[in-house]
This record gives structure tokens, sequence and C-alpha cells, in this order.
């Protein structure tokens, strides 16, 4: 029979009472349901989404726990829960609705109701697994999970085994900034073999797609941003060419260094601008993608007849287009063999540090923030 935990338990978590910053404060966690998990957090990586949520660029109710990287290890699970048992080590990712078409299809990243499930701070009952002690309401469920907390209740559907010879603390960015940015090339792009590949932004997850262009055997792999460390560290994970946009002219010099264009662009700024460099970088018949988060209002201009005539393609990904309970372990399984070095991106914090790390990101002085909940 399966575990079970049938009383709330008082966890820590951080929690964004007001626009803007963190706090980390006593939570009341109530027992998985039939298809629930629940997980001991380990670590937690943190994530450009966090943070446009916390300031409410995207509306998600206050007050909330955010947290969408998580790893730990299952400490029970729901009478209905089969993929995972007690003691299990788990990077925890979205969460897709399972019913949808893209779901059917085999897309769960395409999932149509990614937004009311993901960002809504509820599950579609209305429901919640935290509250706030003595009662009030605290909402959760942010991408299935709200991992920034020392327990988190996930769903079954988003709850991956990962390989126990692996660093548990590493894992956590593997389920969402990492797996987007690999999976977009490997999955949605389709970069190959001797393929010419640009990314706009080398911040975790235009490194995580260097790095994967790398695996997938691309021959030119140009980084674009206008960090110099940032586009130092692309050119040691793979990057052959490293462009900064404040001093050049990306287009032309990935033109030049192409002979006429890339294959393969990818945008992980959400910014129109570079979104239409990305395009205008392609060679003719070449895909582009956009995978950054824009603010709201945010529009993509194109001139309308160059596009259609130059044959390109412009798609939106979520998640790289992954699915997780496969491609995690396979990331997991590249790292392992040292082909694909994510552990360079990363910094660890303490989970108290939060706020630094936070500020951290923000200013660009690291890639890739872990908190560490011990």
């Amino acid at each position: 029979m399966p575990d079970a935990v049938s009383e709330p338990r008082e966890i820590t978590a951080a929690v964004v009472k007001e626009k803007g910053a963190f706090e980390l404060a006593p939570a009341v966690l109530e027992p998985p349901r039939d298809d629930e998990v629940l997980v001991r957090v380990v670590a937690a990586g943190l994530c450009h989404t966090d943070l446009v949520v916390r300031d409410q660029v995207y509306p998600v109710p206050l007050p909330v726990v955010l947290g969408h990287e998580g790893a730990g290890v299952v400490e029970a699970v729901g009478s209905a829960v089969e993929k995972v048992a007690p003691g299990d080590h788990v990077a925890v990712s979205f969460l897709p609705c399972g019913r949808c078409r893209p779901c059917l299809d085999g897309s769960p990243a395409s999932c149509a109701n990614f937004n009311d499930i993901n960002f809504a701070g509820q599950r579609p009952d209305g429901s919640h697994a935290l509250s706030l002690p003595g009662g009030g309401t605290l909402h959760d469920r942010f991408f299935g999970q709200s991992s920034f907390a020392t327990y988190a209740i996930a769903n079954e559907r988003n709850t991956v085994k990962v390989r126990e010879d692996a660093p548990l603390e590493l894992v956590g960015p593997l389920g969402c900034g990492i797996q987007t940015g690999a999976g977009t090339v490997l999955h949605a792009l389709e970069v190959g073999p001797g393929a010419t590949f640009a990314v706009m932004g080398a911040g975790a997850v235009g490194l995580s797609a260097v790095m994967a262009a790398r695996v997938a055997g691309a021959t030119t792999i140009i980084a674009v941003d206008v960090v110099p460390s940032r586009l130092e560290l692309a050119a040691e994970l793979g990057a052959t060419h490293v462009v900064n946009g404040a001093e050049q002219d990306a287009v032309a010099e990935i033109r030049r260094i192409t002979g006429g264009g890339v294959d393969r662009a990818l945008d992980t700024t959400g910014l129109p601008a570079l979104i239409g460099q990305a395009v205008e970088a392609l060679r003719q018949q070449g895909s582009a993608a956009v995978l950054g988060a824009s603010s709201p209002d945010a529009k993509i201009e194109l001139p309308a007849n160059a596009f259609m005539q130059s044959c390109k393609t412009l798609m939106g990904v979520v998640e790289g287009d992954s699915v997780p309970d496969v491609f995690v372990p396979q990331l997991l399984d590249l790292y392992m063999q040292g082909r694909f070095p994510f552990d360079r991106l990363v910094r660890f914090y303490d989970f108290d540090q939060i706020q630094q790390a936070a500020a951290d990101t923000e200013s660009g002085a690291v890639v890739k923030p872990i908190l560490r909940m011990s």
C-alpha cells in the first residue's frame, strides 16, 4: 500500500506577500490527495519567471508561494500514485492537464490549460495545498509545486523520478530553465549535425541551448549577449563564436560568420527587438523560436513581404516542447557523462538568502541560483 500522511504539517516557505519581495514565513501544508506526492524539497532553482511573478508582471494572486524548479525526496504519495514511491529522488516540473489535445498528442508543454493550471494560485477546484497559520488563504500550486518551501505537494504528472547517483541539489533547474533551452534546440528547432545556430541571450536558458547545440553536432554555434562574462562562459561551453550586442551589429556579425545567416535561431530574452534580430539573422528557409517571457503588451513586428519571401519560420515554444519524464533523465545522463555540464551555470544559496539570490540574478552576477532548503 502507498504511504500516506494524514495530518497537516507546518513548513517554512518563501512567501510573496506584496509585490517585489520574498519573505520566509511559516505555512501549513495539507496531506497529499490521491493523485499527489509529498516531496521534501532539497533544493530549488530560482528562475526569471519567479521574479516576473514576484513583481506582478504576470498577475498571480497574492500572497503566494512561488518556486517551480524543485528537487527532493518523496516522503509520501496518495493512494492512486504509481509512478513514484517514498524514498525516490525526484525533480518537479510543470503541470499539464493530461486531457487536452496537445497533451493527448504527446506535447504536454503545449497544454491548452497551461496558464490555468500553473499560474492560477490554486488547484482547478479552487482549493489550496498551503494555508497561512490560523487558516488564512495562501496561494500556491505554482507550476503545480510551489517549491520555495521545505516541503511541497506535487501531482503525479509533474513528478519525475531521477537517478539516485546524481547530485540531487543540482537537479531542480532541469525541470524548467535547463530543459527549456536544451529542449527547444533538440525538439522544437531540431538542430542537427552540421547546423548553424545562434541564440540571443546567454543566461541559463541560452547557455543550455548552447550546450544542447554542441551535443546535437552543430558546427557553428553563436551566442549573443551584452555581458562579457557570460560570453566567455558560452565559449567555454561550446559556442564557436560570441557577439557582444552592445558593441557589434549582431545580425551583420552572424551573417559574416555564416556567410549569409544561420539555419536556426533562438531568442531567450522576450524582447521584441531581439526577436526581430533572430528572424533577420536566419538564412533563407531558416527557423527561429521565441521562448522568453515578454511583457503582457509586447508585440512582435516583422516586415511581412520580406518574411514571406524568405520562407522563414517563427515559432513559440514553452518548456522546450519537452516531455519531462523522458527528457529530464536524458539531460541528467548527459551531465553524468560529462557532455552537458550545466553545473557550470550554478551558484548555491541558503534558503534564507533568497533575496540576495534574486538580486544577483537581476544584476547578472549569477546565471542560475539554486536555493538549498537545509
